[in-house]
């Protein structure tokens, strides 16, 4: 069984089945001890690009947002039997150029990991036919959409769990900012918990 393992702020670790380990936007928290067979970057700020932080192997594969990304195309592939596509990512804070999101899919799973952004417009028109089991969204109202929308964008993406993240700066976690987010498909997992996917 895949395993989501929340760092804090805005970092988390994914566990396929077969023993895939892929970091997302490293950065803070515990849990970077297990070698990582991918790692993946939404973009280039500060609290997000750590990819020194989680332990290596000499296979160790790392995307950055521009791997996947060239101009306006957005792109995928696959790797260790997870396909990863690059999605738009973007608000007033992170130029729609240089910022992705990711959908994740594995052991029959997708997961959508949204980086730094707002509502988009592949939030609207492309991710509700993807049929996302795990969504985690960025709620800090700050650097991000605040809670409002990220249940606006919840009731588009029509995930099946949406996880709350990035909730407030500099913070591994927020509950306070956790449970203002009302929405029925709403997983809360506290900075160091993890869970069965």
């Amino acid at each position: 069984m895949g395993k989501l393992l929340f760092q804090g702020h805005g970092s988390y670790r994914i566990t396929t089945n077969d023993g895939v380990v892929i970091y997302v936007d490293p950065f803070l928290g515990d849990g970077y001890d297990v070698e990582a067979d991918i790692i993946l970057v939404t973009h280039e700020h500060h609290d997000h690009n750590k990819v020194e932080l989680p332990k290596k192997k000499e296979s160790t594969i790392i995307i950055r947002q521009n791997n996947l990304k060239n101009g306006t195309i957005y792109n995928k592939t696959s790797l260790l039997g997870v396909e990863i596509e690059a999605v738009q990512a973007y608000n007033k804070n992170h130029d729609v150029s240089n910022c992705v999101g990711y959908i994740l899919r594995f052991d029959g799973i997708s997961l959508y990991a949204s980086g730094d952004t707002s509502l988009t417009d592949d939030m609207k028109n492309k991710l509700p036919s993807y049929n996302i089991d795990y969504a985690l969204l960025p709620i800090d109202g700050i650097y991000n959409m605040d809670v409002k929308e990220a249940i606006i964008c919840a009731d588009y993406i029509k995930a099946k769990h949406t996880i709350p993240i990035h909730m407030k700066p500099m913070e591994l976690f927020d509950m306070e900012s956790a449970l203002k987010f009302v929405h029925d498909s709403r997983l809360i997992i506290k900075a160091g918990e993890e869970i069965n996917l």
